[in-house]
């Protein structure tokens, strides 16, 4: 069994692994578009994904767990008309309006982690029925508002809109900003807390952890809920990014998300990961996608090398722990002895 030493040193070396991968990709799109190195214009690149970012953050909290999220990107966009309908139609204070979807965001992540948690339903199909009811409720609620749900709802306070457009020294995104705070909490909370491990420990072995005297019903549950919080808070800067709320926001994050936080090393059957790697690469697919755009590749076809890249982490992640697989090159050793076939 790997001791958390050569674990740490595995994880490490992907990380590093995925930094040489960004800095390649860089070089590669600026070579074929020597527009994309131009500072402002990578910079301002990271505001049309950092919606990818955040979620995938406190996704990844849910699949070290050994669940699923793939209702989050309904959420994003409950979340952005809910806060719509209160300022505009209700007349809510636009930072009121926030705390409410904020809130809604980390109920209907509650609910989820409820169904998941306690009545042993599995995540995938809990979470899909949750992506199509969050829809249907951002739907419902537009009925309250004297807005075309086409058009969304705009207009909001140039206060607001600041919140995901301003600019620290006049050159770095607040969202970046937001984004590294958020990493260092998420970081801090996973891996540098008795409620991180517990994350760990529900993943490895659920009945173990249950017999240490760990509530896992409430570990997991609670990892949904930071899911759902982190979806609202992206569906906020969304909304305050594009200076409209509308129902469909966030529709096309879920495929993205799910890529980054296995891309990033967390293990599709729970219990290995960390939030450094998904950071990374969710930073490498918001680049990839923004590269290709810039390199003439139609919007439509984007989600082709995110899905690539879903399938490949997913087969090297198995290559590397499927027994049968790994005894192939001692197999070929044995056959031929005064070969290397390492």
């Amino acid at each position: 069994m790997m001791d958390k030493r050569d674990l740490g040193k595995k994880i490490f070396r992907w990380e590093g692994f995925l930094v040489v991968l960004i800095v390649v990709e860089v070089l590669v799109f600026g070579g074929i578009n020597p527009k994309f190195l131009i500072p402002r214009v990578l910079l301002g690149s990271i505001n049309n994904f950092m919606s990818i970012c955040i979620v995938s953050l406190f996704v990844t909290f849910v699949l070290i767990t050994g669940g699923i999220d793939i209702q989050a990107g309904s959420i994003v966009g409950l979340t952005s008309i809910v806060i719509g309908v209160l300022w505009n139609d209700a007349g809510v204070d636009i930072y009121i309006a926030c705390l409410a979807g904020l809130s809604i965001g980390m109920v209907c992540g509650a609910l989820s982690g409820f169904l998941v948690a306690y009545t042993g339903v599995q995540p995938m199909v809990v979470t899909l029925g949750g992506s199509f009811l969050y829809s249907g409720l951002a739907l419902t609620v537009t009925n309250f508002s004297s807005t075309e749900s086409y058009k969304g709802i705009s207009g909001f306070p140039a206060g607001f809109i600041q919140i995901a457009k301003g600019k620290l020294f006049g050159i770095i995104p607040s969202q970046l900003v937001i984004f590294l705070a958020l990493v260092l909490v998420s970081y801090v909370l996973l891996h540098l807390t008795k409620y991180g491990r517990k994350i760990f420990l529900c993943g490895v072995n659920r009945n173990a952890a249950e017999y240490s005297g760990i509530n896992t019903r409430l570990v997991v549950m609670s990892t949904y809920i930071l899911s759902g919080f982190g979806a609202s808070l992206a569906g906020i800067l969304l909304t305050s990014y594009l200076g409209t709320a509308k129902t469909d926001l966030g529709k096309e994050i879920t495929l993205p998300v799910i890529t980054a936080v296995v891309l990033g090393g967390t293990s599709n059957l729970g219990g290995a990961g960390g939030v450094i790697g998904t950071a990374l690469a969710a930073l490498l697919i918001g680049l990839l996608r923004f590269g290709l755009s810039m390199a003439g590749v139609g919007t439509q076809y984007l989600d082709i090398p995110v899905g690539v890249l879903l399938i490949l982490s997913v087969a090297v992640r198995f290559a590397g722990t499927n027994e049968r697989l790994r005894a192939i090159p001692r197999y070929f050793k044995n056959l031929f002895p005064g070969k290397d076939c390492a």
